[in-house]
C-alpha cells in the first residue's frame, strides 16, 4: 500500500528502525531508531484503489508514508536497552532498562519519565526462583533481540523488557529483564501523564519474556523461558489458571527455546503463541491445541506424516528457524508470521471458525460448519461411518464485492445454508446444490447483516439500515430473496448482542441485558403463488439489573415432561409442511427458561418468569442445547438437557424431578473416554446419533506445494454409554432399554455398550475399595445393582456375549467373579458362543472358566473349541487354543504332583517357534519320537485331534488349507508323515494326482505357489517320491527332477511317457525338453 525508504546518511547517523507504533485514529507512527532517534511519520491515503488482477474492487487505497520530524532522546548518550512502544490516542510509553518509563507524544515530544521499578521494589520472595539461569540461557538472547544497540549490559539494573497495554481495561503489564511482571493501572481519561501509571500488584511469574491481554476475558498470557504460556485471571488478582506447552507432545524448551510473542483473535477465542527456535502453535481459551507447525516427534501418521529421506526439511516444516512475530488479520481468517532472519517475506496461514458469530447466528445439529474468509466447510454426517469435510466456496460473483464471509446459519432440517459478508446475502440449497441472491443489486447493497437466523423455511436478517440509523428485523422466505416477498419487517430497540429461535419464539438481547422474546405467527401458507405475512407479538420483556459480563450466546430451554417414557413413539406430534412450526407433545409450552454464556466463560440458567439467573458452572467455550430435531429423526440426546464443552473437558445436565431441576454431571471424571483430546475441538452435536463431532489437524504434503497442508480432520465420539448409565442410575430401566433399541446396528453401538458395563463395574469395584460409600447425593444407586441393570439391559442385544468377555479382559481377574455373578455364568456363556459360532469370543471365556471354574473344565471346553475352530478352517485361533491346552496341561500336571517330563518333538513344535531355515537341521537332531503312550494324557489328546485333522485335509487333497493349518497350528508335518509311513500320503496315479493337485493348489496365485514350495520341502525331508515329483513339476523346479531322474532312469522314462501321453500336460513340454537335454 505505501512504504517509506530512509537514505544511507539518516541510517548511518540516527541507526535502524527497532521499534514502531501506529496510531490508527490519527494514521500517525512513531519509530524509535538503534541510536536513540525517535522519528514521527503520517500516513495519507491517495485516491488510486488497490487492484487484484483488474477484477472487482479490494476497498484498499494507496497510501502516501511522510517523514515529519526526528528528535534525539533524552537518554541518547546513555548505554540503554529499550522495550517495546504501548500507547493510547494521547501518547505512548517507552520502558528504558534502567527503570525509567518514558511518556511520548505522537509529535515525539518527551513529557516526562518515572523510575518505576525503583519505586515498587523487589518483587516479594515467594516469586524468586531458586536457582539462577546461565549465561546461556534463552532470555539474553531474546533480551539481545529487543535491544536498541549492541554492546549493552544487562546485568547493571533490572529494567523492563516489554511492555502490553489494554485501553478497555485501563491496565498496563510489564516485563522485567529478570523474568517478574507487574501489573499497572492507568487514567480512565487516557495517558496524559506519567503520575496516570500506579503500581497494583506482582503477577505470579519469575521467567516472563513476552505477555499479552486478552480483554474480553480479563486474561493475560505470558510467556516464559521454559517455553510454556501461562494464563493468568486479571479479575481474580492475576491468580494463574492454568500454563500450556508442548511438553505433552514429547518437546521441550531445548527445542522450541523461550516464547518469542504470543497474539489473540481479535474476539479472544483463540491465541497464537511463537517460539524463539522452532515453530507456532494456536491454542483455544481452554486448553485446546488447534494448530501445530512443529512435527510431532516420532510420529507417523495422518496427522504428522514422516519426511522421506533426502528431502529437504525446511520444506516439511514452516517457521523451523523460529518466530520473530505474529499477528492476526481482522476477522482472524489469516495468521501472518515472520522468521527472526527472514524479514523480507511472511509465512500466512488461513484458517477456518466454528463459533462464527455464535450469539447472532443460528445453530443447527444437522449441519456442523467450519467458516472461512471466502467458504464454508461442511461436515458430511449422512454416512456415519466416515466423517468427512466438503468445501463449500462462495460464489466470486458474491464473494468478490462482499468480502469476507462474516455470518453463516444452517436451516434446522440441515437442507440450507444462509451466509452473509459485508453485504447482502446468498442462500445455498445443499439438496439441488443450487445458489441463490438477490436479483437486485440495490437491494443487495441495503443489506448489512449483522445476525442471522432460520424461522423454518424463513431466513431472518438482522440489519442495520444505514439510511435510517435503524436496526430491524426482516424475514424472507428461502424461495425468494426481494423486497417484494418479504414477510415482516421488524424494528429493534438497539444492535442485538444475542438472538435465538425456538420454533415460533424469537429471543432478542439488548444491552446491557434487555430480553425481549416474540411470538411469530404466519399466515397462510409459504408459496410463491401466494401472499403470505408475518406478525410479531412480543410474549416477553425483561430488563434485568446485573454486574456480570456481557452475554455470547443465550439458548431457549424448551419444556420437558420428566419421568415418563421419554424414548415412546411421538404419536402426537404433529408439523407442518412448511417446516414453521413442529410441536412434541412435551415441547408445547412457551419456554420459560434460556441458558446464557457469557464473555469470561460464566455459564448460567435464566428464569424468564422470575427474572432470576442462576450460576452453573464456568471456564465454559461452547454449549449445546440438543432440541429442535426433524421428528422422522430418533433424539438419542433427548435425556440430555444441554452439554458444555471448557477448560474441564465435557459436561452434561440432566433433567431430574427432584427439588434441584437440573443435576450435574461431569464427564471428565466418570468417563475419561468422553473427554476428547487435546487436538480435537468439539463443534457440535448429531443428536439422531447420539455423537459430538470434533475437528483436529491434520498434515498432508505436496509435491508441488513449498508448505505442508494443514487441513481439518473431523472426529467423532460418541456419549450413548453415559446416557445409558445416567437412565440406569435414576431408576428408568425401560427408558435406557428404548434408547438402546434406537442406536442397536449404528456404528460404535457394541463400543458403547462395552463402556457402559466397564464404567459401572469399575464403579462397582472402586466402591468395594473405598474406606466409606456417600449415598448422601441427590440420586442414589447400589453399585452392585447397578452392575446387574447394566447387564440386564446388554442382554437383549446380540453383542452381549462380546462386551462381557471384552470387559472381563480389561479388567484385574480377582473382580471376575463379581462381575460374572451379574453377567451369567461363564462356561454357559461359553456355551452359548459356542452354539452362536462366536468363536474367538468363546476363546476369551476360556480364561476365564480357568479363572473361575478350574484347570480341568477349562480344557474340555478348549478341547471342544479346539474341534470348531478346525471345521472352520480358523487356524491361527486353534494355534492359540493349542499353545493354552499344553501350557495347562502342563501346570495341572505339576500342580497334581506328577514329574515333569522331558518335552517331546510334538510337544517342542509348540513351546518353539523356530525359522524355516533351521526347522528341517533341528528335526533331524531329534531322535525318534515316543509313542503316545509315553506322552501325558493331555498333550496326546490335542495330538489326536490334530492329526485326525491333518489326515482329513491330506486324504482331500485340500493342500492349501494343510499349509495354513500346519503354520497356524505350528503343526509338527514332518513327524506325522513319518509316524504314518506315507499311507496318509500315498498316491495311486501320477496323472490323476498331477491334475488334482494341480487344481486345488492354483499355481497361477503366487500364495498357492509359496504353499507348493512350502509342502515341497517337508516331502523332501521325509523323502516321498511321488509327492516330490508332482510338486516339482508343477513348480518347474528342474534341479529337484534332475536329482531324482539322475539315480533311475526307469522313473525318468515312466515319467516323460505319463507327460506326453496327455493333451493337457502340454504345458510342460518346455520342462520336458531342459531335462532330457540335461540329461543327455
Amino acid at each position: 500500500l505505501g512504504y517509506y525508504m530512509r537514505d544511507g546518511i539518516s541510517m548511518q547517523n540516527e541507526g535502524q528502525n527497532v521499534h514502531a507504533v501506529w496510531n490508527v485514529d490519527t494514521n500517525s507512527v512513531l519509530v524509535l531508531t538503534s541510536a536513540h532517534f525517535v522519528h514521527c511519520y503520517e500516513v495519507a491515503a491517495l485516491d488510486k484503489q488497490l487492484q487484484f488482477g483488474g477484477k472487482e474492487s479490494t476497498g484498499l487505497t494507496l497510501v502516501n508514508v511522510k517523514f515529519c520530524s526526528s528528535s534525539r532522546t533524552p537518554f541518547a548518550n546513555d548505554d540503554i536497552l529499550t522495550s517495546n512502544f504501548v500507547g493510547d490516542n494521547a501518547n505512548v510509553i517507552l520502558g528504558l532498562s534502567n527503570g525509567f518509563l518514558y511518556l511520548v507524544s505522537w509529535s515525539g515530544e518527551f513529557l516526562g519519565s518515572v523510575n518505576l521499578v525503583e519505586e515498587v521494589g523487589s518483587p516479594p520472595l515467594s516469586l524468586h526462583r531458586q536457582e539462577s539461569y546461565g549465561p546461556s540461557s534463552p532470555v539474553h538472547s531474546v533480551l539481545a533481540s529487543r535491544s536498541s544497540f549492541k554492546g549493552s549490559s544487562l546485568e547493571q539494573i533490572n529494567g523492563f523488557a516489554h511492555l502490553e497495554i489494554s485501553l478497555s481495561l485501563h491496565l498496563l503489564v510489564a516485563v522485567l529483564q529478570d523474568g517478574h511482571a507487574l501489573q499497572c493501572s492507568l487514567n480512565k481519561n487516557g495517558l496524559r501523564e506519567v503520575s496516570d501509571i500506579a503500581f497494583e500488584r506482582w503477577i505470579g511469574v519469575y521467567d516472563a519474556v513476552c505477555t499479552s491481554i486478552a480483554d474480553e476475558h480479563n486474561i493475560i498470557a505470558i510467556g516464559t523461558r521454559k517455553g510454556t504460556v501461562g494464563l493468568f485471571d486479571l479479575a481474580d488478582n492475576a491468580t494463574l489458571l492454568r500454563t500450556i506447552s508442548l511438553y505433552d507432545w514429547g518437546y521441550s524448551v531445548e527445542d522450541t527455546g523461550a516464547v518469542s510473542c504470543i497474539s489473540w483473535t481479535q474476539d479472544n477465542s483463540a491465541f497464537a503463541v511463537g517460539w524463539q527456535l522452532r515453530g507456532l502453535a494456536v491454542w483455544s481459551l481452554s486448553g485446546c491445541r488447534l494448530m501445530c507447525t512443529i512435527r510431532q516427534s516420532g510420529l507417523n501418521s495422518v496427522f504428522s506424516p514422516a519426511v522421506k529421506p533426502g528431502r529437504d526439511f525446511l520444506k516439511y516444516e514452516p517457521l523451523v528457524g523460529g518466530v520473530a512475530c505474529l499477528g492476526w488479520e481482522e476477522h482472524a481468517y489469516q495468521l501472518y508470521a515472520a522468521e527472526p532472519r527472514n524479514a523480507d517475506k511472511f509465512i500466512a496461514f488461513p484458517f477456518g471458525k466454528c463459533c462464527l458469530n455464535r450469539g447472532v447466528s443460528d445453530v443447527s445439529h444437522q449441519r456442523q460448519l467450519i467458516c472461512g474468509e471466502d467458504r464454508v466447510l461442511i461436515i458430511q454426517s449422512e454416512d456415519e461411518d466416515e466423517l468427512k469435510i466438503q468445501h463449500l466456496v462462495v460464489p466470486q460473483s458474491y464473494i468478490g464485492q462482499n468480502w469476507p464471509v462474516l455470518h453463516v446459519a444452517a436451516s434446522k432440517d440441515g437442507s440450507h445454508l444462509a451466509i452473509a459478508g459485508c453485504q447482502g446475502l446468498i442462500l445455498y440449497d445443499l439438496r439441488s446444490k443450487k445458489w441463490r441472491v438477490f436479483g437486485d443489486v440495490i437491494q443487495e447493497q441495503r443489506i448489512n447483516c449483522v445476525g442471522l437466523l432460520w424461522l423454518g423455511k424463513i431466513v431472518v436478517i438482522c440489519n442495520y439500515n444505514e439510511m435510517s440509523k435503524i436496526y430491524e428485523l426482516c424475514f424472507y422466505p428461502r424461495y425468494h430473496l426481494d423486497e417484494s416477498s418479504l414477510l415482516c419487517r421488524k424494528v429493534l430497540l438497539d444492535k442485538p448482542i444475542v438472538m435465538d429461535i425456538w420454533q415460533d419464539y424469537i429471543l432478542i438481547t439488548y444491552p446491557p441485558f434487555d430480553v425481549h422474546v416474540f411470538h411469530a405467527k404466519l399466515s397462510g401458507k409459504l408459496s410463491s403463488y401466494k401472499t403470505s405475512t408475518l406478525q410479531l407479538v412480543t410474549v416477553r420483556e425483561l430488563s434485568i439489573m446485573t454486574a456480570k459480563k456481557q452475554p455470547v450466546a443465550m439458548r431457549f430451554i424448551p419444556h420437558r415432561d420428566i419421568g415418563v417414557g421419554r424414548f415412546s413413539p411421538k404419536s402426537n406430534s404433529h408439523s407442518q409442511e412448511d417446516g414453521f412450526s413442529s410441536i412434541s407433545e412435551h415441547y408445547q409450552k412457551q419456554p420459560s427458561r434460556c441458558l446464557i454464556l457469557r464473555v469470561n466463560g460464566e455459564l448460567s440458567l435464566l428464569d424468564l418468569d422470575q427474572g432470576s439467573e442462576r450460576k452453573l458452572t464456568a471456564d465454559v467455550e461452547q454449549f449445546w442445547v440438543p432440541y429442535g430435531q426433524p421428528e422422522e429423526e430418533a433424539n438419542l440426546l433427548e435425556e440430555v438437557s444441554w452439554l458444555a464443552y471448557g477448560h474441564h473437558g465435557m459436561q452434561v445436565w440432566y433433567p431430574c424431578s427432584g427439588p434441584d431441576t437440573y443435576q450435574l454431571e461431569d464427564f471428565l471424571q466418570l468417563d475419561p473416554e468422553l473427554e476428547f483430546d487435546r487436538e480435537v475441538y468439539p463443534l457440535g452435536l448429531i443428536p439422531y446419533y447420539g455423537v459430538v463431532v470434533g475437528v483436529s489437524q491434520r498434515l498432508s504434503f505436496s509435491a508441488s506445494a513449498e508448505m505442508p497442508c494443514f487441513e481439518p480432520s473431523p472426529q467423532a465420539q460418541t456419549v450413548l454409554h453415559c446416557l445409558l448409565r445416567h437412565l440406569l442410575q435414576r431408576g428408568k430401566a425401560e427408558d435406557a432399554l428404548q434408547l438402546a433399541k434406537l442406536s442397536a446396528g449404528r456404528p460404535h453401538f457394541s463400543h458403547c455398550l462395552e463402556w457402559l458395563l466397564f464404567t459401572v463395574f469399575d464403579g462397582m469395584v472402586s466402591s468395594q475399595s473405598a474406606t466409606k460409600i456417600d449415598w448422601s447425593g441427590p440420586i442414589k444407586w447400589n453399585p452392585s445393582i447397578l452392575l446387574q441393570q447394566a447387564c440386564d439391559l446388554i442382554r437383549n442385544f446380540s453383542e452381549y456375549l462380546d462386551v462381557v468377555v471384552s470387559v472381563a479382559r480389561k479388567t484385574d481377574g480377582r473382580y471376575w467373579a463379581d462381575l460374572f455373578a451379574a453377567a451369567g455364568k461363564s462356561t454357559e456363556l461359553f456355551d452359548e458362543c459356542l452354539k452362536r459360532r462366536y468363536y474367538r469370543s468363546a476363546a476369551c471365556y476360556i480364561l476365564v472358566i480357568e479363572k473361575l471354574e478350574g484347570t480341568a473344565i477349562s480344557q474340555y471346553n478348549a478341547l471342544r473349541l479346539l474341534q470348531a475352530t478346525l471345521e472352520e478352517s480358523m487356524y491361527e485361533l486353534a494355534g492359540e487354543l493349542v499353545r493354552f491346552l499344553l501350557r495347562s496341561g502342563r501346570e495341572l500336571e505339576l500342580a497334581n504332583g506328577e514329574p515333569e517330563k522331558k518335552p517331546n518333538r510334538f510337544l517342542n513344535s509348540f513351546l518353539f517357534h523356530t525359522s524355516s531355515t533351521n526347522e528341517h537341521s533341528r528335526r533331524a537332531q531329534i531322535s525318534k519320537s515316543p509313542t503316545t503312550k509315553e506322552m501325558s494324557a493331555h498333550t496326546a489328546t490335542v495330538k489326536k485331534i490334530l492329526e485326525n485333522h491333518a489326515s482329513s485335509l491330506m486324504s482331500r487333497k485340500e493342500l492349501r488349507e494343510l499349509v495354513a493349518f500346519v503354520k497356524g497350528t505350528q503343526f509338527d508335518l514332518t513327524e506325522f508323515l513319518q509316524s504314518s509311513g506315507g499311507k496318509i500320503a500315498q498316491l495311486h496315479d501320477f496323472t490323476s494326482a498331477l491334475q488334482e493337485v494341480g487344481q486345488k493348489l492354483d499355481m497361477d496365485a503366487l500364495q498357492s505357489r509359496l504353499d507348493a514350495e512350502f509342502l515341497l520341502a517337508h516331502m523332501c525331508t521325509v523323502g516321498f517320491k511321488q509327492w516330490i515329483v508332482v510338486l516339482a513339476t508343477l513348480l518347474r523346479r528342474v534341479e529337484v527332477l534332475l536329482d531324482l531322474f539322475r539315480g533311475d532312469l526307469r522313473l525318468w522314462q515312466a515319467y516323460s511317457r505319463a507327460l506326453k501321453s496327455q493333451t493337457c500336460f502340454a504345458q510342460f513340454e518346455g520342462l520336458l525338453l531342459t531335462i532330457e537335454e540335461t540329461l543327455a
